[in-house]
């Protein structure tokens, strides 16, 4: 039961954080105090933000929905989604300046999450 509200949840959230970036990748951008300096930022924000996030939404949803992809599904949230919360807490520590609000909630529901589908992987 963990495992499947792990997964609707974090799939609902990535879609729809994923399309709002995809649409408008400044979203992004403004949260995280990103300037774009040439022609390639916004395409690769709204790749990495908006595709990348949506489509790893999508499996979530999958493996929410079909028992075959349900450990494989985890597995990806508990790695993926750990390496970015570690990834965001180093930096938020030894990085010169400050951090605000956003990387804290970013960093909070990374943990989170990756502790929740870690649990759920043992489950079962």
């Amino acid at each position: 039961m963990l495992g499947k509200f792990v997964l609707w949840f974090s799939g609902a959230m990535f879609i729809a954080y994923g399309l709002a970036c995809l649409a408008n990748p400044q979203l992004p951008m403004a949260y995280a105090g990103l300037g774009a300096l040439s022609g390639d930022a916004l395409p690769e924000v709204a790749a990495m933000y908006g595709g990348l996030q949506t489509g790893f939404g999508v499996f979530c949803l999958v493996g929410a929905l079909r028992a075959a992809y349900y450990r494989p599904a985890l597995l990806l949230l508990a790695l993926c989604i750990g390496a970015l919360g570690l990834a965001r807490c180093y930096w938020g520590i030894t990085g010169e300046t400050a951090v605000g609000a956003y990387t804290y909630g970013a960093a909070a529901y990374e943990l989170t999450t990756t502790l929740l589908a870690c649990i759920a992987l043992r489950q079962r």
